[in-house]
């Protein structure tokens, strides 16, 4: 077993063993300390919020914002090392969903759904909320190193009820697999504020050229399935959602693929703008997002490689739908 390997299965031990106000004590203590240090992830987690509020912000609010941003990222990794221990009608407690009855709908009527998220808030106790309420949800997962913690990750998720396909090294391409989810009724959440491959679409995004996966645009181009995109923050009784959609998805006959997955990236670049912009602090971006400035400090290797993945392996948008 590797250091990393240990620290995170010790984590998940420990804070399921304290109190949950002493867990929380302890990770906001955490929380200010990586702050106070100013380390690779807290600079890069400054440069994305000053993006984000832009340059009329001074920078003592900038600093107390990009403080408050550690906080809600530690409390992300406290309530993700608690969620084994939570039961089946708490987990669908602990997270409130702002059109849930959309979901509902298509769960009910089998015809699968797809959910572009942003790297906010509580991703995971949202999928987990998903599972709980019996829905069958299917995403991709970054294939993380050491292998140990990728595959401790791996099951984590699924024993919360999730099927997860890695980004790559899989016995088949992980888009394809989705597809035949969605069509069979799954609901397919996927991170989509940064992309992790080099074939991902421009957008624009807080004014900045941005690059983000084409999977959610082509999923649902290619399914027909509804599209929607989900704001995710915290509150002060938990992790909270807001559903967007469903989003208009252009016709065949508005243009090639590619100009069609292209334009669907960008709508969905504008909503994902809207809700981080309204709840900036609970947006763990630790890592760089846009592609018009210089590439410094690569950051932490935070939520964004341990989250349900970007589809990273999705086909090249100008394959034929």
């Amino acid at each position: 077993m590797t250091p990393v390997e240990f620290a995170y299965l010790a984590g998940w031990r420990a804070v399921r063993a304290l109190p949950r106000p002493a867990a929380a004590a302890l990770f906001r203590v955490a929380a200010d300390q990586a702050y106070r240090r100013g380390g690779p992830g807290t600079v890069r987690l400054a440069g994305n919020l000053r993006r984000v509020v832009g340059p009329e912000l001074p920078e003592p609010a900038l600093a107390e914002l990009v403080r408050r941003g550690m906080r809600s990222y530690a409390r992300y990794w406290l309530d993700v090392f608690r969620l084994p221990s939570r039961s089946r009608e708490q987990l669908r407690d602990d997270f409130r969903l702002d059109g849930e009855e959309l979901l509902a709908a298509d769960m009910a009527a089998g015809r699968g759904a797809v959910v572009a998220l942003p790297h906010s808030g509580n991703w995971d106790a949202a999928g987990a909320w998903v599972a709980a309420n019996g829905w069958p949800i299917a995403t991709v997962m970054e294939r993380l190193k050491p292998e140990g913690v990728f595959e401790r990750f791996v099951d984590f998720r699924r024993r919360l009820g999730m099927e997860i396909l890695p980004t790559h090294g899989g016995a088949r391409a992980p888009f394809d697999v989705l597809v035949e989810r969605v069509t069979a009724g799954y609901l397919v959440p996927l991170l989509a504020d940064r992309d992790l491959s080099a074939r991902g679409v421009e957008v624009r995004f807080f004014g900045g050229r941005a690059r983000m996966p084409a999977g959610p645009a082509l999923l649902a181009v290619r399914t027909g399935a509804p599209l929607y995109v989900a704001a995710l923050w915290y509150d002060e009784a938990g992790p909270r959602g807001r559903l967007t959609g469903p989003l208009e998805v252009p016709a065949p006959d508005t243009g090639p693929l590619d100009q069609r997955v292209r334009a669907l990236t960008q709508r969905i670049a504008d909503h994902l703008a809207e809700g981080i912009a309204q709840r900036p602090e609970d947006w763990h971006m630790l890592q760089r997002v846009w592609i018009d400035e210089p590439a410094r400090g690569a950051g932490s290797a935070g939520p964004a490689g341990v989250g349900p993945g970007t589809a990273e392996n999705t086909p090249s948008i100008s394959e034929p739908a």
